[in-house]
């Protein structure tokens, strides 16, 4: 794959506190132990993916991951990392570094991306179309009880979550509608000249967008400039790409289609467009019937183009870290079913503890779970699908089960953790009780202390 990567990490989202603080940005927080941009950062590595941009939002998220980057992946990856104005949207982050964007091709990813999906055939399918969008799908993840930020409790099922209405052409390789967001709670509304077009269309309501695009290049800059307007990929810039594929001119018997789906002598032909579109897509000669013009450099909105989908195999893990409830859900699925992703060898016992680690008498360390470097526990302590940091230091008889701790915790004898995230340098008193709890970075909660479904940080 010889495309322009462009990275989207982020900064310091509000969505995710008290995860996130003014020390550790999203791009940091902490999956299996691993900053969560390393997933993405290691799938480009094996594709050969090694020249890339990451964008970040704000000068101090940026020099946060420029500094872990630059010690991580000394000597394996060309990272140009790249700060913008935060809160810019991810369309505003390319806006921002636009001039950076020279190859034919760009492939976006967004950086709170955890996946297997195989990147060369997104970008087999984008070139064999010509496409100007090729979109990455897949299966919606299932989901955690609730936004409490809780893994889950044996009487709570997990459900899918909605996340698009996708409409596909009858061979699952174009995208003919998308909707998302505030549209999901309005009715749908399909042009007719689409249905009349693709002839019939599929509706997908359990497809995620995986935040994970190939653009070509010369459209995305010119969209991203045309429509200042415009600050999400998926939200505005997707969306506009497909609806705009019925207004593109394509001769018919010479006679040239207007901007409106019609003909100059008033007659609906869009469906006619749009089918000989999608039909010749894949033979030679259609880029020679309906090119971009001399040298591409005909105006945007007179363009033939095509959005295509690829939908990743149910049996790929795919999944955003884009809320507290995915935070827990990411971080039980890799230290669990999808364990491959971790980069852990797993013991014999299906969990990893480190060597430095120091169990107590008595202290047991079950399935789908995870110790980290330098912590130690004391006896009687038990841990069940958590994760637990580096140098955390844990007195006796304390009780974890489907928790996140993060790095140099400290948890006296007695407290229990359930369904919870305690971020870095909390202290934890004597027979303190967390149940689905978010507890921010460096925040102390005294002895006997009970809290069920909070979220707990310092006031600074």
């Amino acid at each position: 794959m010889d495309f322009q990567v462009v990275v989207l990490a982020g900064g310091f989202e509000k969505n995710l506190a008290p995860l996130v603080s003014k020390d550790i940005p999203k791009a940091l927080l902490p999956v299996a132990n691993r900053p969560v941009l390393s997933y993405v950062l290691e799938l480009l590595e094996q594709y050969n993916l090694k020249d890339l941009i990451v964008v970040v939002e704000g000068e101090s998220a940026a020099l946060s991951v420029g500094g872990w980057i630059s010690s991580a992946y000394v000597d394996r990856l060309h990272v140009e990392v790249a700060a913008v104005p935060e809160d810019v949207g991810t369309a505003g982050a390319l806006r921002a570094i636009d001039h950076h964007l020279t190859a034919s091709d760009i492939l976006v990813v967004s950086g709170d991306l955890v996946c297997d999906v195989p990147l060369g055939r997104i970008g087999a399918a984008h070139r064999r179309h010509d496409a100007v969008v090729t979109a990455m799908l897949c299966s919606s993840p299932v989901s955690g009880p609730s936004d409490s930020g809780a893994s889950g409790g044996k009487d709570k099922a997990k459900k899918p979550g909605l996340h698009n209405i996708i409409g596909l052409d009858p061979t699952n390789r174009f995208l003919v509608h998308i909707a998302s967001g505030a549209e999901l709670d309005k009715d749908i509304r399909v042009s007719m000249n689409i249905l009349r077009t693709v002839g019939e269309m599929e509706i997908r309501a359990d497809l995620m967008d995986a935040h994970m695009y190939a653009f070509k290049r010369s459209i995305l800059q010119e969209v991203l400039r045309q429509k200042e307007t415009f600050q999400s990929l998926k939200s505005d810039v997707l969306p506009y790409l497909v609806k705009s594929q019925l207004r593109s001119e394509l001769p018919t018997n010479g006679v040239h289609t207007e901007e409106n789906g019609n003909d100059k002598d008033g007659s609906d032909s869009s469906n006619v467009m749009l089918s000989q579109l999608l039909a010749n897509a894949c033979t030679q000669s259609f880029h020679e019937q309906y090119g971009l013009g001399p040298n591409g450099c005909a105006p945007f909105s007179r363009k033939t183009h095509k959005c295509c989908v690829y939908i990743a195999s149910k049996s790929n893990y795919c999944a955003r870290l884009n809320s507290i409830q995915a935070f827990s859900d990411i971080n039980r699925d890799v230290i669990g079913d999808a364990n491959h992703l971790s980069g852990y060898d797993f013991s014999a016992q299906n969990n990893i503890i480190h060597p430095t680690a120091v169990l107590g008498s008595k202290t047991t360390v079950g399935p789908q779970c995870m110790v980290g470097e330098g912590s130690e526990m004391g006896d009687k302590c038990s841990v069940k699908k958590s994760v637990i940091g580096r140098h955390c230091r844990i007195g006796s008889n304390v009780k974890i089960a489907n928790s996140v701790v993060m790095d140099h915790v400290t948890i006296g004898d007695g407290c229990s953790i359930q369904g919870s995230i305690v971020c870095n340098n909390v202290q934890l008193q004597e027979r303190a009780v967390l149940k689905d709890c978010q507890v921010g970075a460096g925040y102390v909660i005294t002895s006997g202390s009970e809290y069920k479904g909070e979220s707990l940080a310092k006031k600074y």
